[in-house]
């Protein structure tokens, strides 16, 4: 769409405005500075916290050395965040790595590897070091920015992946996957790892390590079960479902039967109704995530509603007649695909497709 054809409403710069002051007030922080030493001892002491989602990524060997050798260089050390917790303790929400690493080195006999610039320095441990290059080392200061209490779980965790777009670090599903464990988290990652769900729904190997099955498994229960909390925010408002099915799941074991045979039934009826099932093509390699949650979800609405669809043979439904079509490629299209309205819009086609078609 070009910018030309786009008219903003004074409403709609209104809602913007109000959009984004409320998300401001999540971000409220102050900012500090410390020096290396007391970085180092702090981390050591526990005073420092590093999340779940944080603990299993860690720098290799190489990486740490060539940190430690900028830090000897002079060279600029990025800020650090943390989040301030009700203990007065701070949790580490992005620099776990460089902390570690400080850490390592100064207090626990880190040995460097080959170095690239400081050559003459490579496999030295911090006590190697003349004195005087330790205590100006020590005396070092990185300054960190922290968040105060009205940064919830949900405002870290989008910060962090910001912060590490690009990197190699944790993305949203694998954050979820650790910030979140529970009794439902536990059953997304068993439905994840359905050999006929990969089959229906092939992807990369690279999505695969993202955990891109257990986003896809957490997307279909958390929008099937409806999206009046939603606020285009699907991190935010993904992450809130967890938290509270955690909680229910707790309470109501047999949920996870229900919920189980709810993901199965969606998958038998894919399997038997739609030629390629979640592919846009007989031999597609990828799964679209909104071609997914409108055939998932939308599938799922329709069986609640029309529960004889189970019965109907897949000649009877010929869901091909539209499946290729020009209207289901544009309600699946990439453009605003995470706004409610494009969300809902996908979803009851399908539905809408299955129950009266």
């Amino acid at each position: 769409m070009s910018s030309e054809a786009i008219m903003i409403t004074p409403d709609e710069r209104d809602a913007a405005e109000k959009q984004i002051a409320d998300q401001t007030k999540r971000i409220d922080f102050y900012i500090t500075e410390y020096s290396v030493e007391i970085l180092a001892n702090k981390m050591n002491s526990g005073e420092y916290v590093v999340p779940d989602y944080q603990r299993e990524f860690t720098w290799e060997h190489e990486r740490k050395s060539k940190f430690i050798e900028s830090l000897i260089m002079g060279l600029p050390i990025p800020f650090i965040f943390f989040w301030e917790m009700e203990d007065g303790k701070l949790e580490i929400v992005d620099g776990s790595q460089r902390l570690r690493t400080l850490e390592e080195f100064l207090l626990k006999g880190y040995r460097l590897g080959e170095l690239d610039q400081l050559t003459n320095v490579s496999y030295f441990t911090f006590e190697d070091l003349p004195e005087s290059r330790q205590r100006k080392i020590r005396n070092r200061s990185i300054r960190g920015i922290v968040l105060n209490e009205h940064a919830d779980e949900a405002a870290r965790l989008d910060m962090f992946e910001r912060i590490n777009t690009g990197s190699k670090n944790a993305n949203t599903a694998e954050i979820r996957r650790g910030a979140l464990a529970g009794p439902f988290m536990r059953l997304v990652i068993e439905l994840a790892t359905d050999t006929r769900f990969a089959e229906l729904a092939p992807m990369s190997a690279k999505s695969k390590s993202e955990r891109g099955y257990e986003e896809l498994v957490t997307r279909f229960f958390a929008y099937g079960d409806g999206l009046e909390k939603y606020r285009d925010r699907p991190a935010d408002f993904i992450f809130d479902y967890v938290k509270k099915k955690n909680v229910v799941f707790g309470e109501r074991p047999t949920l996870l039967d229900e919920y189980r045979r709810r993901f199965q039934e969606m998958l038998d009826f894919v399997e038997r109704a739609f030629p390629y099932g979640f592919r846009k093509a007989p031999t597609g390699k990828a799964t679209p995530r909104a071609r997914f949650e409108a055939i998932a979800i939308g599938s799922h609405l329709a069986l609640q509603e029309k529960p004889e669809l189970r019965e109907i043979g897949a000649d009877q439904l010929n869901v091909r007649s539209w499946l290729e079509g020009a209207d289901f490629t544009r309600v699946t299209g990439s453009d605003g695909a995470n706004a409610r309205s494009r969300l809902e819009r996908r979803i009851n086609f399908v539905r809408d497709k299955l129950v009266r078609e």
